[in-house]
């Protein structure tokens, strides 16, 4: 397997959850990361902690649905650290509702921030990588990407939709050595996935943020001529 030491990651979402994880985990790997979220504000509660494991690292804030706040973004992250050698989009919003409930403003934000922000940060980042004809793009999108359920339509319909996006965009990148990944995990353990009644969870039966950053790392660190195209990841007993 490969060394990820010197490498640079661009992870969106990147101050909690899997992305928070995930740059933690990369970090013991030696990678140097850079992080979009959605405030400086919001690094605070990873900070120490990568600067206790000796990670380079740097942030940016940027509402990844918004275009010209994340070229700025991927810019000032590019000017610290060199151009990247990992993409991993992340962030996501969910919307839970039926068809008839959910207001046109919810599908534009959740089409807007699951599949238009893959858009914004990996062009605005790709060139860098194509120029050093190698690099990792990993996209997560979810289950129910493969499987639309019920209250869901807007969340499914973005994440099937970042799995077409990224189906397409490795036919296109393969020739410059860069290979494109998509993950559909089921329920993780996260911010976004708690609901109400979350305090009655045995959370250690449930999929970790942090077993979906060891899966990635493991990914990354396949030689270069081989990677896994799609990777579904269930919990083994989340009752």
């Amino acid at each position: 397997m490969q060394s990820l030491k010197g490498k640079k990651a661009l992870i969106t979402g990147g101050s909690r959850g899997i992305g928070g994880a995930t740059a933690l985990a990369l970090a013991k790997e030696g990678v140097e990361l850079g992080l979009i979220a959605r405030s400086e504000e919001s690094f605070d509660s990873i900070r120490n902690e990568l600067v206790e494991a000796g990670a380079v690292f740097a942030t940016a804030a940027a509402d990844i649905s918004n275009e010209e706040m994340v070229k700025n973004a991927v810019g000032k992250l590019e000017q610290e650290l060199g151009a990247f050698d990992i993409i991993i989009n992340n962030a996501g919003v969910g919307a839970k509702g039926s068809f008839l409930e959910l207001e046109t403003e919810d599908w534009k934000k959740v089409l807007d921030t699951n599949v238009m922000g893959i858009v914004h940060v990996t062009k605005a980042a790709l060139p860098g990588m194509i120029e050093k004809n190698r690099g990792d793009i990993i996209n997560i999108s979810s289950m129910s990407g493969l499987k639309g359920t019920e209250g869901s339509s807007a969340y499914s319909a973005s994440k099937f939709a970042v799995i077409g996006l990224s189906e397409a965009l490795m036919q296109e990148v393969r020739r410059n050595n860069i290979r494109v990944s998509v993950l559909t995990p089921s329920l993780v353990e996260t911010d976004m996935t708690r609901g109400k009644d979350s305090g009655e969870r045995n959370k250690d039966k449930f999929m970790q943020a942090e077993d979906l950053a060891e899966y990635m790392v493991s990914l990354l660190k396949l030689e270069q001529r081989t990677f896994i195209k799609t990777s579904a990841l269930w919990g083994t007993n989340p009752f």
